[in-house]
Formats: C-alpha cells, structure tokens, sequence
C-alpha cells in the first residue's frame, strides 16, 4: 500500500480530475467531476465543475459586488463545494493572469479576485473561465484515503471538461474518457 498518490513529476494529484464513484455516499459530491487545483501531503483543494448555484446568477453576484454590468453572455455560476460558500473562484485559461492568480499548470489558472470578476463582465477576462463558489477541500491525507477506497477515478483533464457549460453529461463524458463501463466496476476496495 502507498501512502501518497503523486503524478509522474512528483506534484501528487494538483490540475487532475477526481470523478465520483457511482457508490459516493456523500450527497455534495455524488454524480460529481472535481478539478484539483492543489494537492499536497497537508491538503487539497479542488472545484466541482458539475454543478450549479441555482440561487444565483451572475448578473446578481456582479450586483451584489457592486460592479456595473450591461448585457453579459449566460454565466453560470458553479457550486465549487461546501467550504467558504461565499468565497468565489475563476477557474480559467492561462492568457489571462494577474499577480494573484494561481497557474496550476501550462493552460490553466485558478484567480480569486473581484478584478477578474469585472474583467469579464466588461468582456476583457480570459477566454474560457468557471466562476465557482465555495470549494472542496480536504486535510492530510484525507483525499488519498478516499481514492484508495475507491470513492474517486482520476483522470486528466482537457478543456471540454474543465469549461463546457452541459453539466448534466459531464460525469459520462469525464468516465467515458477513461474507457471503463463504470456500471462494472466494484464501490469496494480490495488488498492484495
């Protein structure tokens, strides 16, 4: 048995997709696609690209913000996960950067300003983006257990299922790029 899950260049899981299990009992996170935006041995941090805050849009955040708005393109915003609900977030493409954004990787930052927020409501923010409030977050060790109990797939990302807005079939797509039939698989975790 291991006791961490690292990638190949040693940054464990950071700017990989968790997708849930279909034997996920946690009701925030079943049917879910997590993008990892940070994992260590003392934490991890990531955002569930899956689904939405259905009490508020985008136009009424900016409101709130008080920050001026015209006609804006649909944006949804994204349920990121049950912690700091009221913090936001802007998953995005890496043209766009400010000094306090975080670049995950080569094609992905994750910014948490009100800046980027006014960016793209006057259309000047990066070209793809997720507004997310809240995020998941997990303390040492915690994430590592839970895919060793066979409660998350890993899979690498790629722009569709990072910045695609239909939710409802981004679970399929996500287990659909890993290739299994995940009706086959087993919720248990065996040893050998």
């Amino acid at each position: 048995m291991f006791d961490r899950l690292t990638t190949s260049d040693g940054n464990f899981l950071t700017g990989k997709l968790l997708i849930a299990m279909p034997s996920m009992q946690d009701p925030w996170f079943e049917r879910s696609v997590v993008y990892l935006c940070a994992h260590s041995e003392e934490w991890a941090m990531g955002l569930v690209l899956n689904r939405l805050v259905d009490s508020l849009s985008f136009p009424d955040l900016l409101d709130q913000l008080g920050i001026e708005h015209e006609t804006l393109r649909p944006i949804q915003v994204h349920f990121g996960g049950p912690v700091e609900t009221g913090r936001g977030f802007v998953l995005h493409s890496t043209e766009y950067l400010q000094d306090s954004s975080l670049q995950i990787d080569e094609t992905v930052a994750l910014t948490a300003t009100v800046d980027i927020l006014r960016d793209i409501a006057q259309d000047r923010g990066p070209r793809n983006h997720l507004l997310a409030l809240g995020y998941a977050g997990w303390g040492p060790g915690q994430l590592d257990q839970e895919i060793q109990a066979n409660g998350w797939l890993i899979v690498d990302p790629d722009e569709t299922l990072l910045f695609n807005t239909d939710l409802d079939a981004k679970w399929q797509r996500a287990v659909d790029k890993i290739g299994l039939d995940i009706g086959k698989l087993s919720g248990f975790a065996g040893h050998a």
